[in-house]
């Protein structure tokens, strides 16, 4: 399977009638965008770096706030090392960094953040499993 089924099939499918993520991506630890749908923001130079340093430390992020496509997220919870939970306005986002690569979701409503959570933890999981 390719890199950008996993991200139109298991990110961007219809979670329950009506609910979806609004963007997701793939993306290495080195930056490079693996995947990505159509309606994920370009980010920023150091975006992706200072996102992984945050899952090292992660009160740098609860004190900055989470920036992707230099839009900022307040940064709610989440299992320290592996998932980063974002809120902007009525929307958000979840981020599950595997071995190699983060999974990134931003929802807004209808979408829930459970709904974000579930399909972006529940793809990070499989990969985490499979080496990735």
């Amino acid at each position: 399977m390719s890199w950008q089924s996993y991200v139109d099939d298991h990110l961007m499918y219809e979670i329950s009638p009506g609910h979806s993520l609004f963007a997701a991506a793939i993306i290495g630890h080195d930056g490079n965008i693996w995947a990505q749908s159509a309606t994920f923001p370009e980010l920023k130079a150091g975006e992706i770096e200072k996102l992984l340093d945050g899952f090292e430390e992660n009160s740098v992020l609860a004190q900055n706030g989470l920036f992707l496509g230099g839009h900022k997220y307040m940064v709610l919870q989440g299992d320290p090392g592996i998932v980063v939970r974002g809120k902007k306005g009525p929307g958000g986002c979840c981020v599950r960094k595997t071995n190699s690569a983060l999974l990134i979701g931003l929802y807004d409503e209808p979408c829930t953040p459970g709904e974000c959570n579930i399909a972006v933890e529940k793809l990070g999981d499989y990969l985490q499993e499979q080496g990735y």
